[in-house]
């Protein structure tokens, strides 16, 4: 009874279609009174009721309530017709707007959304569109960059589409494979496993790289007996949201300046952030000094594999693979990715 209740208070148009017939029955029964006082003193509640029917309904069949000679009996009847033709309108209009609001509209959006996800490639999955997952998709949003999100609970993924219809979202468990699947796995460049659940974050891990060995995966853990494994289930990145909220807490009261630059350089859309450029395979080898300097960005530091290179010299070479940390603005980048891939 209590779920009956919810999805009457939820939808609007079952609200409507029960207030219709409401106000049908109500139609009818004035109908019936009125019949009865109009019509001869034979006329019973069968007949009267039965006139309003036929009126209501349009069937068009001969009148059971003698209504000659009695000009205010047919007033009463375009009346009656007025009313109950209005009322059943918005009736069976409602119940289509039901119909298309529960199974069938949301089959069409399924098919819709699905053949949109079809389509991407060099996206990233958020798996798990809980608080945290919700913080991932606002940077993704930010920075410009495609996303799938996959959630298992049925009123985040109501709640997330009423905050943007746009958003590709599959409702679904992200540790099946077949999930993954169709969310893309093996088009796309990095997974978020970012559920409540450090099991599953550890399963989607697994799925992952198995499915798509070249993604790259970030996983939310929570307790750190379960880092290790997750790591070894194939998660490149680990965070733990305590560890990290209890880190900048101590470093908010001993280094309030440093977190302050930090904070401004890794948000998305400030005019300058921390950025990573890839030199590609068809670089050809340059040195930092032929690299150039540029009041757009500032390069920090170059990594080649596992080693970093900070402040690097400008007779340090840049070889293809290499990743440059640079600070700079978009425009920046862009002109030093475009320097790099000449």
């Amino acid at each position: 009874m209590l779920t009956l209740w919810s999805i009457f208070v939820e939808s609007r148009h079952l609200r409507r279609i029960v207030g219709a017939l409401v106000v049908f029955a109500a139609i009818h029964a004035l109908g019936t009174i009125g019949y009865l006082i109009i019509g001869p003193a034979s006329t019973s509640v069968v007949d009267a009721l039965y006139m309003t029917f036929i009126t209501v309904a349009t069937i068009g069949y001969a009148e059971v309530v003698d209504l000659t000679g009695h000009p205010g009996g047919r007033v009463f009847t375009m009346l009656i017709a007025f009313l109950g033709i209005g009322t059943m309108t918005f009736m069976f209009s409602s119940v289509t707007a039901f119909m298309l609001e529960s199974d069938l509209n949301r089959a069409y959006r399924r098919r819709r959304m699905q053949a949109k996800i079809d389509q991407l490639s060099g996206h990233y999955l958020v798996c798990g569109a809980g608080r945290i997952g919700g913080y991932v998709l606002d940077e993704l949003d930010v920075v410009g960059l495609r996303h799938v999100v996959v959630e298992f609970d049925h009123a985040s993924v109501e709640r997330r589409l009423e905050q943007d219809p746009r958003l590709l979202i599959l409702e679904g468990d992200a540790a099946d494979d077949d999930v993954l699947k169709r969310a893309g796995i093996e088009r796309c460049l990095g997974v978020f496993a970012v559920t409540g659940d450090d099991s599953k974050n550890l399963v989607v891990s697994l799925s992952a790289k198995q499915l798509n060995p070249r993604v790259r995966v970030v996983a939310r853990v929570h307790d750190p007996r379960n880092v290790a494994k997750t790591l070894r289930a194939g998660a490149d990145e680990i965070v733990s949201p305590d560890f990290t909220g209890g880190h900048r807490i101590a470093s908010l009261m001993i280094r309030p300046q440093m977190v302050s630059l930090v904070d401004e350089l890794l948000r998305a859309g400030g005019p300058l952030s921390v950025e990573e450029v890839l030199v590609p395979a068809r670089a050809m080898p340059l040195t930092v000094g032929q690299l150039g300097r540029s009041p757009e960005w500032l390069l920090v530091a170059v990594r080649n594999g596992t080693k970093w290179r900070f402040n690097p010299i400008e007779d340090e070479a840049i070889a293809a693979g290499d990743v440059l940390i640079v600070i700079g603005s978009q425009e920046g980048r862009r002109r030093l990715e475009q320097r790099v891939a000449a």
